[in-house]
């Protein structure tokens, strides 16, 4: 089962032959060469009293060559005896749909008629920074996706049972990101500064864009397509085809970055007033997806063009380098899956509690087509992949409420075992962006490399500045949840080990509230009032979070903690965590339930 961007999948993938003649017509430049277009039902116009009986032998045998053209496309002649008598899906159903665009030779690209600079460009003079965080009298709320669509009947304020029911939170990691509800995490204020308090520096951790999803349902549909068929709320399999990319972000994921930048310039742009000689450097890595979330923050927060207002500073994410961006890249533990995967046979324990009945209920609309547990659980994933991908999903009207909220627990099980406080490689892989952190709270460099910090770039104050009081980093869901279990959020953990029989009330660890698609982290600095020392603060999706878990902090009503003691407690946890054991060492866990840690520490680990 497919959990997390990173997760292997089985994928059935049609030559470049097979996606041209397996595609609907809409999706190619002609017909197929019997001129007859695939992707609807068979029409069969009324036959006029004045045709002769040539012409009705005529159009009889041009039907039967046309139903011989289509082979299994549609049943043309009732079965022979014993067959099902029913309209089987055609070939094409299931295959991969690419749009291959832009052209690669377009006939009309001449540049030097359509500059992108023309001059005559009117007055430019820009004016003061906007602080929203300091001047505004409440905070924006961000309210998920409203280009998006969901079903009526699962709508929040629409026709479901239960009051307020959102299906955009019910995702998982595959949610769009929304601000998170003041007092959700344990402290009742919000992300504004406190009375008396400035916000002197901001460290902005953000996770990728919305982008495609798992193809392993399609390519087994294709390859079953001439043995079943499809009705009811199933109908719409028998026309549908795979339309999603790879890894690349969608159009509402560009719009999620460029959005989360405007955001970010209009609450914090103030923080630039204080590069006066320099050009703030913001990270990301080399996979596509990453680098374009970074760009379309950057033309969010800088405008366009931004080439000439930041430095963009690009990791390679691949084996053999260095990053806190990618630690399991270096990490060969977190790519052992008896170690690292811990999460999928949880998940599928829950999946065969929570999944039985939608099963059944969706078995009988598709007869001659096995559909398995994991089928199903393709088909829940499928609902939030399409939606933003393409802006609306068939596969989101198949569940119920409760086969939902099941979804979503599904996704809190498979993060907690394999990324966060329930993996015995959560901590590890968040270690060195802790590295990072206390080297630039404390404008010192890196004393031991030791972890997943890259000395080359890292031991260079040009690519790793450490006097800005804006830094932004972009990387993966899954290490923003190593980094809040490396920080030390005991909060989250709380609730413990998640269980795989039912749903316990009141969990602590949610998912689509902590790593959702674009999740950010605002690590805000402030000079308070009262306090001699510089204060931090973090704020996950617009909810304040307690630091208690952090020795030293207090259980402060603003999530306050000292920076100096936030250091200490941090250089405590990086000399508590052997990068050696917990990534190289010779050691394993029980399967099952027979061990667990609630802390992402690899056993042996003892604090």
């Amino acid at each position: 089962m497919r959990g997390t961007d990173s997760a292997d999948v089985e994928e059935y993938k049609p030559s470049d032959e097979e996606q041209q003649s397996l595609l609907p017509t809409s999706s190619r430049n002609s017909l197929p060469e019997d001129g007859r277009d695939r992707t609807s039902r068979p029409w069969y116009p009324s036959v006029s009293r004045s045709f002769s009986a040539s012409h009705l032998l005529a159009a009889f045998a041009a039907g039967a060559l046309a139903c011989l053209a289509t082979q299994y496309a549609v049943s043309c002649f009732s079965p022979a005896h014993g067959q099902d008598a029913r309209i089987l899906a055609p070939p094409y159903v299931g295959s991969t749909e690419v749009h291959n665009w832009p052209p690669a030779t377009p006939t009309n690209a001449f540049p030097t008629l359509f500059p992108s600079d023309v001059g005559h460009a009117g007055a430019t003079p820009t004016g003061a920074e906007p602080a929203l965080i300091a001047t505004a009298p409440s905070y924006p709320v961000h309210t998920g996706a409203p280009q998006l669509i969901v079903p009526t009947s699962l709508r929040a304020g629409g026709k479901s049972k239960k009051k307020g029911l959102d299906l955009f939170k019910l995702w998982g990691n595959l949610s769009p990101w929304y601000s998170v509800k003041k007092g959700t995490f344990g402290i009742d204020s919000g992300p504004e500064a406190p009375e008396g308090c400035t916000v002197t520096g901001l460290h902005f951790l953000h996770r990728h864009a919305a982008y495609g999803g798992p193809s392993a349902l399609a390519g087994r549909l294709h390859k079953s397509a001439a043995d079943w068929t499809a009705s009811g709320e199933l109908d719409f399999l028998n026309a549908w085809t795979y339309k999603l990319g790879e890894e690349v972000l969608t159009p509402f994921g560009r719009q999620q970055l460029f959005d989360l930048g405007i955001s970010i310039r209009l609450k914090y742009g103030f923080l630039l007033e204080n590069f006066t000689d320099t050009l703030p450097v913001f990270r990301t890595e080399s996979q596509d997806r990453m680098l374009a979330s970074a760009l379309n923050f950057a033309s969010g927060f800088f405008g366009i063009p931004y080439e000439d207002k930041y430095l963009q500073s690009i990791t390679i994410e691949d084996d053999g380098f260095n990053n806190t961006l990618a630690p399991y890249k270096t990490c060969p533990n977190a790519g052992d899956r008896s170690i690292a995967d811990r999460g999928t046979p949880f998940v599928k324990e829950w999946a065969n509690v929570y999944l039985q009945q939608a099963r059944d209920r969706l078995q009988s609309q598709i007869p001659g087509y096995n559909l398995t547990i994991e089928d199903v659980y393709t088909m829940q994933q499928m609902c939030p992949y399409e939606t933003v991908a393409i802006g609306y999903s068939k596969f989101c009207e198949l569940f119920t409420e409760e086969e939902w909220e099941g979804f979503d627990y599904a996704m809190d099980v498979y993060f907690w075992y394999n990324s966060a406080f329930g993996s015995p490689v959560a901590r590890v892989q968040g270690i060195g962006y802790i590295h990072e952190m206390v080297s630039r709270l404390t404008h010192t460099p890196i004393e031991l490399h030791n972890s997943s910090t890259n000395a080359t770039l890292d031991d260079n104050p040009v690519t790793f500045p450490l006097d800005q009081s804006l830094y932004v980093d972009a990387t993966h869901e899954v290490v923003v949840l190593n980094i809040i279990t490396a920080l030390n959020l005991t909060n989250f953990a709380k609730s413990g080990p998640l269980p795989t029989d039912h749903i316990p009330e009141g969990r602590s660890f949610r998912v689509s509230q902590l790593a959702p698609f674009s999740t950010n982290i605002q690590f805000q600095l402030l000079q308070c009032a009262g306090h001699h020392d510089q204060q931090i603060r973090v704020i996950i999706n617009d909810a304040v979070s307690p630091l208690t878990g952090i020795e030293g902090c207090p259980a402060d009503a603003y999530g306050l903690c000292s920076v100096p003691t936030f250091v200490e407690a941090q250089k405590k946890i990086i000399g508590n965590t052997d990068w050696t054991w917990a990534c190289h060492g010779n050691w394993s866990v029980p399967g099952g339930h027979e061990w667990s840690t609630t802390t992402g520490d690899a056993p042996g680990v003892v604090w």
